[in-house]
């Protein structure tokens, strides 16, 4: 069961979405704030109680556009807590997506608020409170295309190539770029079978088709691309492929 404080600076969509929350069997408890002050009240009190306590909050949902602080700068400051709750942002305004990513919010909820789509969110963040059926790892990533931001499974991703401080995600149906770090996706990404086998490759452990040793080179066949795979991570990938279930 997941404890939510919904924090929103207009009081009818704060009214909706709690609504909607506490209509949700999987939700204990859910109660609003309407600024950044109460809300920063409420999240500390509930870190004082600790886990167990009465006032304890699993999850924020956060607007994003509020007078005074906005939710980014909330999400912000709550990250810097010893035990943080999880966040997830409901926002009319598509463009925030990758920094919510970067703040690892576990959703984005686009106004107006659907039934529906809210009770995703409240799934993803249920799994990720009780350990017994914990995804290991976020199963999409926001990317922008033409100023629409979508969202690609991360099942989809076949290799991830490094781009400075972006990366560019490969899918059998084209790239996206984001602007997150190659080493962030590999720690994010481990416990889903991707695996670093050059600086500036990241690759689906599952999608790997080929590897070849030709004089002293390694490289590595994952669709149509052939990539190299540096020295000090040859062994490792040979040992994990030949652990790798058939089939």
């Amino acid at each position: 069961m997941v404890r939510v404080l919904a924090v929103d600076d207009e009081k009818p969509a704060l009214e909706e979405l709690l609504y909607l929350l506490r209509s949700d069997p999987r939700v204990r408890s859910a109660e609003g704030a309407t600024d950044a002050t109460e809300a920063l009240r409420r999240i500390g009190r509930a870190l004082e109680a600790g886990p167990g306590g009465e006032e304890a909050i699993d999850v924020v949902f956060l607007d994003i556009h509020m007078a005074g602080l906005t939710g980014l700068d909330i999400a912000r400051l709550i990250a810097g807590f010893a035990r943080p709750p999880r966040i997830v942002f409901v926002t009319a305004h598509e463009g925030f997506a990758l920094q919510a990513f970067d703040l690892k919010a576990v959703d984005y909820v686009l106004k107006p608020v659907r039934k529906e789509r809210l009770a995703e969110a409240v799934r993803r963040v249920r799994d990720l409170t009780e350990p017994a059926v914990a995804p290991t790892a976020a199963a999409q990533i926001p990317v922008e295309l033409g100023g629409v931001t979508r969202f690609v499974a991360v099942d989809d991703i076949v290799y991830v190539e490094a781009q400075g401080d972006y990366a560019r995600l490969h899918t059998d149906e084209g790239s996206h770029l984001v602007r997150v770090p190659l080493s962030t996706l590999e720690e994010r990404w481990a416990s889903r079978g991707f695996v670093r086998i050059h600086r500036s490759h990241l690759v689906a452990l599952r999608r790997i088709d080929e590897l070849r040793l030709d004089a002293g080179t390694t490289t590595v066949r994952v669709g149509s691309a052939e990539l190299a795979v540096s020295r000090r991570h040859a062994r490792q990938l040979r040992d994990l492929l030949m652990r790798r279930p058939r089939g």
